[in-house]
């Protein structure tokens, strides 16, 4: 499977994740629960990231340094991380709610740059045997995890 099949799978996962918690937030009474929804979007979003940075980003990073972008994605990325941890320290629960949507605002519209942009881009630019090969690689750091 192409690693770019395998990234737009992993955004329709996180799709549904975000409208799940923006048709919630508003509901929750608790700031640990607005804490706990924020724990579980960083669980998930981190290994994603650090999926996209290593093997995906870095065969296009001459790309992106051409276009003017090499460290927008990567910036991108850090700032969704740092977004999510500052959930964690938000004293009231409105701050936290408003800080958690904040940081699904902001994944939704980085991945809808890297669907627009960057997907098309890699499966313009590398190789189909390259595409599978990042997936191959990306499907053993699945197998390690599990382990």
């Amino acid at each position: 499977m192409k690693i770019t099949d395998v990234l737009r799978a992993e955004h329709a996962v996180f799709h549904n994740l975000f409208d799940h918690i923006e048709s919630t937030v508003p509901t929750l009474k608790t700031l640990a629960e607005v804490k706990a929804l924020a724990a579980v979007v960083d669980k998930v979003h981190a290994p994603h990231s650090k999926t996209e940075d290593d093997l995906f980003m870095e065969p296009l990073e001459p790309y992106f340094d051409q276009m003017g972008q090499q460290k927008t994605f990567h910036d991108e990325h850090e700032h969704i991380e740092a977004v999510l941890a500052a959930v964690q320290t938000a004293r009231t629960l409105k701050d936290a709610k408003k800080t958690l949507l904040n940081a699904i605002a902001a994944s939704r519209k980085h991945f809808d740059k890297e669907e627009r942009v960057v997907f098309p881009l890699a499966e313009r630019i590398l190789k189909a045997k390259t595409l599978s090969e990042l997936g191959e690689q990306w499907l053993n750091r699945r197998d390690v995890g599990t382990r």
